[in-house]
């Protein structure tokens, strides 16, 4: 079965299986060529593809009410949100913990370390995970204490999905955290695990992911880690 992934920036990417278009965490909106081979939604482009929207949270690095105008394009359009996320639109609103399933999809939400949720999306013979902001954070300025019970949180979720068989992954890998930004993919490659995942929330800032082809701790997962440079990338995969 063919999926061709697409870059859109930051958390923010396309998925295209068998018979759905997958869109995470789109936000950023700004001229950048035309269409997807841009990293732009052209909303043109939905016609005829089954399009799912989804939004983990309103953070505006997550979210744009611009996504409401590809329904004039796309009138069979779906949107799922996290509850956060403030709009008369009509969606599939969900809370963390929920399974909402539609359309031959089930999407299954977790609970953020941040805000909102993060998804697991069962369609088309395929698992795909998408973090939104469920990471382990483990910020500077936070106290001791702070960080440690931000592990615990993170550890907690992600063990709600040992078990599962899931095929694509996308997990945050945030730059500003230094050597810090393995510790969220590393548990839950070691935990879970993927057939293949995707490092995100790097707003941009993808040279940093070659830490991920050398350090250490990616050794044993390092194959399954799949890269990309610039907005507008695509990837294709026989899963």
């Amino acid at each position: 079965m063919g999926t061709e992934i697409t870059y859109l920036y930051h958390s923010a990417f396309a998925v295209k299986t068998a018979a759905h278009f997958l869109i995470f965490d789109y936000y950023l909106d700004t001229p950048h060529g035309a269409g997807l081979s841009a990293g732009v939604i052209n909303p043109e482009e939905l016609q005829g593809t089954n399009p799912v929207v989804f939004v983990s949270h309103r953070h505006p690095d997550h979210f744009s009410p611009r996504i409401f105008s590809w329904r004039s394009m796309a009138p069979t359009i779906r949107y799922v949100l996290s509850d956060d996320v403030r709009t008369r639109e009509d969606a599939v609103r969900l809370r963390p913990g929920q399974t909402a399933g539609f359309g031959g999809l089930t999407v299954q939400t977790l609970r953020s370390t941040d805000e909102g949720v993060a998804f697991l999306v069962k369609t088309d013979g395929l698992c795909i995970y998408h973090a939104g902001d469920l990471n382990w954070w483990k910020w500077k300025e936070d106290t001791p204490a702070d960080r440690e019970e931000a592990g615990r949180a993170y550890r907690r979720e992600i063990d709600t999905l040992r078990g599962e068989r899931i095929q694509l992954a996308f997990v945050p890998v945030d730059p500003r955290e230094g050597a810090d930004a393995l510790l969220g993919i590393d548990y839950f490659m070691s935990a879970v695990g993927a057939d293949f995942v995707v490092p995100m929330h790097s707003f941009g800032d993808t040279s940093f992911f070659d830490i991920l082809k050398t350090d250490p701790r990616t050794e044993p997962y390092r194959q399954k880690i799949l890269f990309y440079r610039d907005r507008g990338d695509k990837i294709d995969l026989n899963i």
